[in-house]
């Protein structure tokens, strides 16, 4: 009996010390378990189901996606210094302006040639499947109009090529700021980066300590976040879920499967890239990027997962310089996934009001879609903003938004979790320049 008792309190020190390494190291497992259960108990509170009254079962939903809130808002919190102070270092250390020069015109170019390839492997799916023909003639329900999320303001083709060159800059720092602009901040980083490099570093350094101290106090906020991160993801996915219903999911199956079989395609051709270009193994990439990308999903936001983003990328052999610009970049810039979707529900959507576009309608609204993606922000819904935008432009009616927007949420999960690996392959590529950015030259 006196053994049995002196072993007990290191039984429990060890199952203790067990259950924080777990804590600490199967992030993915507790993220897949907290979206499985969210599922079921989606599934289980939705109306087809009926366990519940409809408005009990909106409140628990509200109830039971706080968690989620309470995420997103730590992340948004400290997403603007982190960006900020993320891109400065970086750049500060990334090495010579000829190897920025270098690194921007690769990732300029990947960004433009991966968004529109996602955009053309879109069209091509959207012409072959033809989502939209299932439902043609579909009519919106009378008596209201279809009511789209307010999401921030996105480019258009009403305003001219220079005005939109000229409005990137921000030449109000302070009110991009707390409009929450990203790409103005990512603007205004770039080139307060820029100017450091020029500066006599003995003048430089007090900044560059504080940038180092802010990115340091982000990211420990950061790691405060995450262990809410499997709460998080079984209250989003629970709400997601009970809102949209199991049934309406499938009653658009058609337009789902086509989205899904393009991101599909897109995240094959991702990885097809990393094989032979960096000789990164698809397993090695999933494997290390897995809990990455799974936050990604239950988010819906490449920017909200941008800490962890760049956390993955150094475990992928990125540098830190570089890893702290190329993804906060790709955050707000990459959006091939984006693109992808928007080309299917634009041709969906002309399917719906029996309008065929011509070769040339389609280029047309490929080249709206590539421009209109590319720094478009990484949050939750913003993609129907230009969606609409892009339509409404083309002479194609609207009315069928209201089927889009029944599934967005899920599509939007799914978009994100390709543009994340977009993100990542594209700091994988560079990954050598940074190294001898770091090292110099022999």
């Amino acid at each position: 009996m006196a053994g049995e008792t002196t072993d007990q309190p290191m039984q429990i020190a060890r199952q203790r010390f067990k259950l924080r390494a777990w804590i600490t190291s199967r992030l993915w497992a507790q993220v897949v378990a907290g979206m499985v259960l969210g599922f079921g108990l989606g599934l289980l509170l939705s109306e087809p189901v009926g366990l519940v009254e409809p408005d009990v079962a909106e409140m628990v939903g509200i109830w039971l996606a706080m968690p989620g809130q309470i995420f997103l808002a730590l992340i948004g919190m400290v997403l603007i210094p982190l960006i900020f102070s993320s891109i400065v270092g970086g750049l500060a250390g990334a090495g010579s302006a000829e190897e920025l020069r270098s690194i921007g015109l690769r990732l300029a170019g990947f960004i433009l040639l991966s968004t529109t390839v996602a955009a053309g492997i879109g069209v091509a799916l959207a012409r072959w499947l033809e989502p939209g023909l299932g439902l043609a003639g579909f009519q919106a329900p009378p008596g209201g109009e279809v009511a789209l999320p307010a999401v921030p303001a996105v480019p258009n083709g009403e305003s001219s090529v220079p005005d939109l060159i000229v409005s990137i800059l921000p030449a109000n720092p302070t009110a991009s700021i707390v409009q929450g602009d990203m790409l103005a901040v990512v603007v205004l980083a770039l080139l307060v980066g820029i100017s450091v490099t020029q500066v006599q570093k003995s003048r430089a350094a007090p900044f560059l300590a504080l940038m180092e101290s802010l990115l340091s106090i982000s990211m420990n906020i950061v790691k405060w976040a995450m262990f809410l991160a499997p709460v998080a993801v079984f209250g989003l996915m629970a709400q997601l879920v009970m809102r949209m219903g199991f049934e309406a999911m499938l009653g658009i199956s058609g337009y789902i499967g086509t989205v899904l079989l393009g991101l599909a395609i897109l995240l094959g051709l991702y990885l097809f890239i990393a094989l032979v270009a960096a000789r990164l193994s698809p397993v090695t990439f999933l494997k290390t990027s897995g809990s990455t990308l799974l936050l990604a999903f239950s988010t819906s936001s490449s920017s909200a997962v941008m800490p962890v983003t760049i956390q993955t990328a150094r475990q992928l052999g990125v540098p830190d310089n570089i890893a702290n610009i190329l993804v906060p970049l790709g955050a707000t810039m990459n959006m091939a996934g984006t693109a992808l979707y928007q080309a299917v529900a634009i041709l969906f959507l002309a399917q719906l009001s029996g309008i065929e576009l011509t070769t040339a309608q389609t280029a047309a609204v490929v080249g709206t879609l590539v421009a209109s993606s590319i720094g478009a922000p990484g949050t939750p819904g913003v993609s129907i903003a230009i969606l609409v935008s892009v339509a409404s432009g083309a002479g194609i009616p609207v009315e069928g938004m209201v089927i889009i927007l029944g599934v967005d949420r899920l599509l939007d999960m799914c978009r994100t979790v390709v543009n994340v690996s977009g993100d990542l392959v594209a700091a994988v590529l560079f990954r050598d320049v940074g190294k001898t950015a770091v090292s110099g030259p022999a």
